[in-house]
């Protein structure tokens, strides 16, 4: 891209100009009627411009194929100054310049254009014809040497935030490069670009920030609709929306949990095969109740109390239709690290009008579900022949508790209110019981049953007595010893799912769960743990991690076109996910399949997701492809390079 500002020109070899260091001096304009494509204020990168002759200002064609006349002088000069003059210099004046930028990258433009630059890749013909002569080393390499070489880069950092910098620097610098990398060493840097990495980076946001990646819609923004058109890409299917205000399980980061989005999004190309191009994260910026952040010189965002109420509901609800309005109706919009009194409500104002989906709460309940339906492959029985105990009755609490609900209603015809009675969630205050009804939130009170109240854990895995143990408190430590010792001796092999993420947050490490159980425990994470040896066996602990399910979920909504995410969608990425487990994956103790086979994966359960579309009749993209997991493959992003004419 090359910067329009006080003048461009044509030579020999096409447009020139400078949005570089460069120093170029100033030459005439071009000839009359000369047509260049051109990226302007909120148009497509296939827009015009129309440079007539030196009597006639420059003019944007616009779609409608009317033109509108071009904020820059036609026959620009320096007062005082001769007009052989150097380009920077110039641009030092106090005249006002417009930043237009030709669509066509070449030269040095093109190595600083992330979504086409090859870096050492470009071969010897494509250097002569994109003007790269001089600007790279003589060498030509394959990008397969360049994952290479990154990757003996990053494994030098010792400190995962390094890391992590370093890969947010190479995806704005190569974007297939980077791509290329996470998915072929997948199970090394998911916990870099996600959890649990990504949650120091959205901590130190601010003091890390260098260039800005998604949108930022405050209070400040008037008209959110114009605020979109700012994206340059049009064709979005995919966002991924956070306010801040509960990220992962550090609380309220505010503006900061940007990297949220963009970590998730990540994952949809990596995982899922979602093109880059189609997805767009965003921060809504209310304001944060984090005074430390308040406080801090570097914090990027509003420095005001969170919004709330009325306030808050109408910026949410002019962003929803904004997106409506711009990207249509089938655009997936998930809500991301909400606090629990706005995730509910907003799940259910919008799942009757838009394509929405939120991961903390329908995505972490798909992914534990089929570590249950794989773990009861090696304990027995059905969901239906066991009873399970919640640690934390928040938004992943009680979305988890209901799809295992749903599951059993539909396994055994068995009435929902019934299948719930075999759940019980105690939160800050104790087990959830009729008693405590009236003061309950709402999401809580389904859990409500007949029971004495109970105010200790340990307590009431005695008296519940049940075979699952699932933690989503965001509170470490919780599962201690006295805990898991109770459900050994409950159990011959104790279901522990410790879910809560950061790793620092987790109820109780995988060493702990094993050691405490004397090696008897099945047992899930939701951030990544180290294989544990216990009297000379080797445990290696699964990751009930969301990326198993929202690429695959994402990338099956797309593809049949759906219009409204249903809870039997949610189901059967369940299933898909669970049947990926091999028996090889049991005898390690595994009951998630390993993160390398990822696109496969996602490809099954995108497949599965899609024919549930079809089925349910809420799918648009006719006909229905015969195999749709081929299918699912065959529209999966490749960062492999891309030839240049």
């Amino acid at each position: 891209m090359i910067s329009l500002h006080r003048s461009c020109f044509l030579n020999n070899t096409g447009i020139s100009g400078s949005s570089s260091p460069f120093s170029y001096k100033l030459k005439k304009l071009p000839p009359a009627s000369v047509k260049v494509t051109a990226l302007g204020p909120n148009r497509d990168r296939n827009s015009s411009v129309l440079i007539e002759n030196n009597n006639n200002p420059l003019k944007e064609i616009k779609e409608d194929g009317t033109s509108s006349v071009a904020d820059v002088d036609p026959n620009p000069t320096v007062t005082g100054e001769d007009r052989d003059l150097y380009y920077d210099a110039a641009a030092t004046d106090d005249q006002l310049v417009t930043p237009w930028s030709l669509s066509v990258a070449s030269g040095y433009s093109l190595l600083r254009d992330p979504h086409h630059n090859k870096g050492l890749a470009f071969n010897e013909k494509e250097r002569d014809s994109y003007y790269l002569r001089g600007l790279l080393p003589p060498t030509v390499i394959s990008q397969e040497l360049q994952v290479k070489k990154m990757m003996y880069s990053i494994r030098q950092y010792q400190v995962p935030l390094q890391k992590y910098m370093a890969m947010m620097d190479l995806q704005e610098l190569n974007e297939r490069l980077f791509y290329k990398l996470l998915i072929d060493n997948v199970e090394e840097l998911l916990p870099v670009v996600y959890t649990p990495t990504v949650g120091e980076a959205c901590q130190k946001y601010g003091s890390i920030f260098r260039r800005p990646q998604g949108l930022f819609i405050s209070l400040k923004e008037k008209y959110i609709h114009e605020v979109l058109r700012n994206w340059p890409q049009r064709d979005i299917q995919v966002i991924v929306v956070t306010d801040g205000e509960r990220i992962l399980g550090l609380g309220d980061l505010g503006c900061q949990g940007m990297g949220i989005p963009i970590g998730k999004l990540s994952l949809y190309t990596a995982l899922g095969g979602v093109r880059p191009s189609a997805c767009l994260p965003v921060t809504i910026d209310v304001g944060t109740n984090n005074e430390q952040l308040l406080n801090d010189e570097f914090y990027i965002g509003l420095r005001r109390r969170r919004a709330t109420g009325q306030e808050y509901a109408e910026l949410m609800h002019e962003f929803m239709s904004a997106v409506k309005q711009n990207y249509g109706e089938k655009v997936l919009i998930q809500f991301e690290d909400f606090a629990n009194h706005n995730a509910f409500d907003l799940l259910a104002k919008y799942g009757t009008t838009h394509l929405v989906f939120n991961d903390d709460i329908q995505g972490t309940a798909s992914v534990v579900l089929a570590g249950l339906v794989a773990a009861l492959k090696v304990v027995g029985g059905t969901l239906a022949d066991h009873r399970f105990l919640f640690l934390g009755a928040g938004e992943a609490g009680t979305g988890i508790a209901e799809l295992i609900a749903l599951e059993i209603s539909k396994q055994t015809n068995m009435p929902l209110e019934e299948a719930r009675k075999k759940i019980s969630l105690v939160d800050s205050k104790g087990l959830i019981v009729k008693s405590r009804i009236d003061s309950l939130q709402h999401f809580k009170k389904p859990w409500a049953h007949d029971h004495e109240p109970i105010k200790k854990l340990v307590d009431a895995v005695n008296g519940i007595k049940p075979t699952v143990l699932i933690g989503t408190s965001g509170v470490g430590r919780t599962f201690t010893k006295e805990v898991v010792e109770a459900m050994a001796a409950l159990n011959e092999k104790p279901i522990i799912f410790s879910l809560s993420n950061p790793t620092s947050q987790s109820e109780c490490t995988a060493e702990e769960a094993y050691t405490w159980s004397e090696g008897r425990a099945i047992f899930a994470s939701g951030s990544p743990f180290d294989p544990v040896e216990y009297k000379g066996r080797v445990f290696v602990p699964g990751q009930a991690n969301n990326a198993y399910i929202f690429p695959g979920l994402g990338l099956g909504l797309i593809m049949s076109g759906a219009i409204r995410v249903h809870d039997d969608m949610l189901l059967a990425a369940s299933e898909a996910l669970a049947a990926q487990v091999t028996q090889e994956n049991f005898d390690k103790g595994l009951i998630y399949p390993p993160f390398r086979n990822i696109r496969k994966i996602s490809a099954h359960i995108a497949a599965s997701v899609a024919a549930k579309a079809y089925e349910l009749g809420l799918a648009t993209r006719q006909p229905q492809p015969k195999d749709l997991v081929k299918y699912a493959e065959h529209c999966m992003y490749n960062p492999a390079y891309q030839s240049y004419r």
